[in-house]
């Protein structure tokens, strides 16, 4: 279980333990999992126990501490990789959970970057003050963050995990299987049934033009949308298609579009890769013989086989897509590497 790490995101790798459970279609094809059954390190899923990690392996993070103070930086810690710190399993104790929280406290030169498809247990595990600090309006060295991989999932988790404060609140779309509009999060219908929308982006909720008023008068219309009061923001977006066996495809527009959503609000955009499936600009010459293809096509990808060598295929031209591979497909989108991370002071 190697500390350092090539995701793209973060420097190093930490897991308290080893083990969860599926909850979503992002699991559908999990690493994690796979590297769990090739292992035999942990048996996965509801029936199987969460392994702790070994003491010496708990050692790592206060040596990376050292090393940031040293060099005057600090690292980005993902925790965890291969499994979920906010995981309600019961062979997970509050034992376990309580040193993780100590371990984050004595180490003030490490960003932990706690990503989870849980959010809405984050509240009921947080430290309470014994033996490390209360969690108040959040931890220096926390990043909050949560996995949406589709509308139905960002409509849930986002709005549960900006309930809790953080000093940064993030969101992995990745895998990304469909479009995301994280302007528009249902927030609720507080007067008359007329609704009201979360944008999760500028940290800002509105109804649409022309609804009942909000208790507080609105400070602005655009557009069609009447902005009324404040909220927590996502502060850093993550997007990527997925890898490995089974990987399904990423349509070019779903990237864009967050992308784009992200350059309007001013919030940092990272694209990871583009997976095992990629437009033909990103796919290069060098490709031949036949390989996979997908058309999306009435709100589901269709697939077939393309001979890459016939001049007439035209696979430089979207919107198919050709799965060559997680390292052929690359990180451009558009042509531009998007690397951008949060600022924090």
């Amino acid at each position: 279980m190697a500390n350092q790490t090539a995701i793209e995101w973060c420097d190093k790798t930490f897991n308290p333990w080893t083990g969860c459970t599926k909850v979503s279609p992002a699991c559908d094809h999990c690493y994690a999992e796979g590297w769990a059954k090739r292992s035999g390190h942990v048996e996965w899923g509801p029936h199987g126990s969460r392994r702790r990690t070994s003491p010496a392996y708990w050692k790592g993070p206060e040596k990376w501490n050292a090393e940031a103070r040293a060099k005057g930086i600090r690292y980005r810690v993902f925790c965890a990789s291969l499994a979920d710190v906010f995981d309600n399993h019961g062979s997970i104790t509050s034992g376990w959970r309580g040193d993780l929280w100590h371990l984050i406290a004595r180490t003030p030169h490490l960003d932990w970057l706690l990503l989870t498809k849980r959010p809405q247990n984050i509240g009921k595990m947080l430290p309470d003050g014994y033996g490390a600090p209360a969690w108040g309006n959040g931890w220096d060295n926390v990043w909050l963050g949560t996995t949406v991989e589709n509308q139905t999932e960002a409509d849930r988790r986002i709005p549960r995990l900006l309930s809790i404060p953080a000093k940064v609140h993030f969101s992995s779309c990745e895998p990304l299987l469909g479009q995301l509009d994280l302007t528009k999060i249902p927030y609720g219908n507080p007067i008359g049934n007329a609704p009201s929308f979360m944008d999760a982006l500028s940290g800002r909720i509105w109804m649409p033009k022309g609804a009942p008023d909000w208790p507080i008068d609105p400070r602005a219309t655009v557009g069609d949308r009447t902005y009324v009061d404040l909220c927590r923001r996502l502060r850093w977006i993550i997007a990527g298609g997925e890898s490995g066996p089974g990987a399904r495809p990423m349509h070019p527009d779903w990237a864009r579009d967050l992308r784009d959503q992200c350059a309007a609000a001013g919030v940092p955009f990272l694209f990871k890769q583009w997976g095992e499936w990629t437009p033909g600009e990103n796919a290069g010459d060098v490709i031949s013989g036949y390989r996979a293809n997908a058309t999306w096509w009435d709100n589901q990808w269709l697939f077939g086989t393309t001979n890459m060598a016939d001049p007439e295929a035209d696979w430089h031209d979207e919107p198919d897509l050709y799965r060559v591979g997680k390292k052929r497909a690359g990180r451009l989108l558009d042509g531009v590497t998007h690397d951008a991370f949060p600022e924090v002071t």
